[in-house]
């Protein structure tokens, strides 16, 4: 076996561990490889070959991610958009991802986060208040429009 196919194929191993163990997304991989000293045409190859024996699959990574950051982390849309896309995935597999979020859970987590921060805010001005509870759930990543639309539900 010459060199090249070794270091290949102990990338792969290395890989299809860590993918084994929790779902990874191809330019994740892509940046490991390049860390293991494979790049260019080696590194699309083992991509390829991961995704080929369903190791690495970014549709699945999406809403993995997304599922874990709605449950765990109560992110919004918005914020797990944007990480997803700083992670290099495109356009159509992060809306994928979302699509796997329950309007009416999703719903049901604005109104709660809000609520929850409501009762933390000691501000007796109304406007005040409305103010930090809106930075708050932008800040988790929810759309201004669904914070707007279920406000007053949090301040009652």
């Amino acid at each position: 076996m010459e060199p090249e196919e070794k270091l290949e194929q102990e990338i792969f191993v290395k890989l299809a561990r860590l993918c084994s163990k929790s779902e990874q997304c191809s330019p994740d991989l892509r940046r490991k490889i390049n860390e293991l000293g494979g790049e260019g045409e080696m590194a699309e190859k083992i991509i390829a070959r991961l995704e080929k024996e369903n190791y690495l699959n970014d549709e699945r990574y999406a809403k993995a991610y997304v599922r874990e950051k709605f449950r765990i982390n109560k992110w919004g849309r918005i914020k797990m958009q944007y990480y997803l896309k700083m992670k290099g995935l495109p356009e159509n597999i992060i809306g994928i991802g979302l699509a796997e979020i329950n309007e009416d859970d999703y719903t049901q987590l604005v109104v709660k986060t809000m609520k929850e921060k409501a009762k933390t805010i000691r501000k007796s001005n109304k406007f005040e208040k409305m103010g930090q509870i809106i930075r708050f759930a932008q800040g988790r990543g929810f759309e201004p429009e669904i914070i707007h639309r279920h406000l007053n539900e949090a301040i009652s």
